[in-house]
């Protein structure tokens, strides 16, 4: 278990080096655990959270890949209320399927640009 959490941190640090948010195209930022997903949309150049999302909030009986889809669309509602269009990925180690993938393409679908 401690190889697979050190492999994503590898692949997170690698992924951090290249991605990086500003004021004009922040970051979105998702982070999955075994049961929640929950999402951030970053400024890096202040270090502030713009917006912010979780599967907490929705108590429905629903698979967690369609948590993921809705708490895509709620971070896209959320980003734009704060004045954002274009972001850019971070998927944070994760690979780009499941729940990540559901979450992104939720999120374009609400208008997101990324």
């Amino acid at each position: 278990m401690i190889k697979k959490i050190a492999r994503r941190l590898r692949i997170k640090a690698s992924i951090r080096l290249k991605v990086s948010g500003t004021a004009e195209q922040p970051r979105l930022t998702v982070f999955r655990s075994n049961s929640q997903i929950y999402a951030q949309v970053i400024n890096d150049l202040e270090g502030k959270t713009l917006a912010s999302a979780s599967s907490l909030s929705i108590k429905d009986k629903m698979t967690k890949t369609e948590k993921a889809a809705e708490v895509g669309k709620m971070i896209a509602s959320a980003a734009k209320a704060a004045g954002v269009e274009q972001v850019v990925f971070d998927r944070n180690g994760y690979l780009y399927h499941g729940r990540v993938k559901s979450l992104a393409d939720a999120a374009r679908e609400a208008g997101l640009k990324f």
